[in-house]
């Protein structure tokens, strides 16, 4: 019985595998669709429209840019997540991938599981702005006139569970004060708010943010990284501005449903890496606040995922914050 097991065995792998490996030396043949969970022009949106021309010319294919926006970017990860695993249907997550799983009783994805890393497209970090009207003109005035007034400011900061709320929600742990989350449909809906004076705080992506600042519409208070962005020499750190440790940036990633052949994250991986080491690609993110941050590998940035989901899960916990 084993010996024609084992007979059929001969018979059938190596043809399978040589379909495979024919398979992954010809990807990709058609165009390739990479989903953006959320609405057009925000954090998530920018970094695939900025990568997706140059990996067009890697893959001699077109890169086409779908934006499919809803339930804290779940909607869009979970279609990927369901999608064929043949490298042709690819997620660019932000951060909030592996935070939701931490709020949301019900998922119908496992971040960790359902996916194939491919790499870690950038590294940027939120931002903590507020209408000029406001009367603070530093952190420090900031967070004195919200433990002069608990309770009674209100903040936007995209979605419930995403990287500007989660980043808000670190703040205010580490700080004990209480200023009301304003949540909205997607990551980019209060910026209106913001600029209108309605919400007046806003803890959001420094890709959305920046401009507006620059052009003195919003006033900054600091950046979410543990030090200045490079870019951003001028503006401080929330750290060194008044909450010392404080540290959360945003990432982003490129991910392929689980079971995608290997050779083909392999050839995604590498391709991603020639992007990312594009000059104009690297200026194109700088200017924005952003900095790349290829992974080594895609294990590398598996790693990365679990590390990250795990950290998000006790801030969570510790800001007392409700599942969904």
């Amino acid at each position: 019985m084993h010996e024609k097991i084992f007979a059929v065995c001969t018979l059938v792998l190596p043809p399978l595998l040589s379909s495979v490996i024919s398979y992954a030396q010809d990807y990709p043949t058609k165009p390739v669709r990479v989903i953006v969970a959320s609405s057009p022009g925000g954090g998530t949106d920018t970094t695939a429209r900025v990568v997706s021309p140059k990996l067009t010319e890697l893959l001699g294919q077109q890169v086409v840019v779908e934006n499919r926006p809803g339930a804290a970017s779940m909607l869009g990860s979970e279609f990927v997540a369901r999608a064929p695993a043949d490298g042709y249907t690819l997620l660019v997550a932000p951060s909030p991938l592996v935070i939701v799983p931490a709020l949301y009783r019900k998922m119908r994805f496992d971040p960790i599981k359902d996916f194939a890393p491919i790499s870690k497209l950038i590294s940027v970090p939120q931002m903590l702005v507020s209408h000029p009207s406001l009367p603070a003109k530093t952190l420090q005035d900031l967070m004195a006139l919200a433990k002069a007034k608990p309770g009674q400011l209100d903040y936007g900061a995209g979605v419930y569970g995403g990287h500007g709320h989660m980043s808000m929600a670190l703040f205010l742990m580490m700080t004990g004060l209480t200023i009301n989350h304003i949540p909205y449909k997607s990551g980019n809906a209060g910026i209106a708010e913001t600029l209108s004076g309605e919400v007046p705080i806003m803890m959001g992506n420094v890709l959305v943010l920046l401009p507006h600042v620059r052009s003195s519409r919003l006033r900054a208070y600091g950046v979410s990284s543990a030090k200045r962005a490079s870019a951003l020499a001028d503006i401080p750190s929330i750290a060194e501005a008044g909450v010392p440790g404080y540290d959360s940036s945003q990432w982003f990633g490129l991910l392929a449903p689980v079971g995608t052949p290997r050779e083909v994250v392999a050839r995604l991986h590498r391709d991603t890496g020639r992007v990312l080491n594009d000059g104009e690609v690297k200026k194109r993110f700088a200017l924005d606040g952003g900095e790349t941050a290829w992974s080594a590998s895609p294990e590398a940035f598996h790693d990365f995922l679990r590390a990250d989901l795990a950290k998000w899960a006790k801030v969570v916990k510790a800001a007392g914050l409700k599942q969904q």
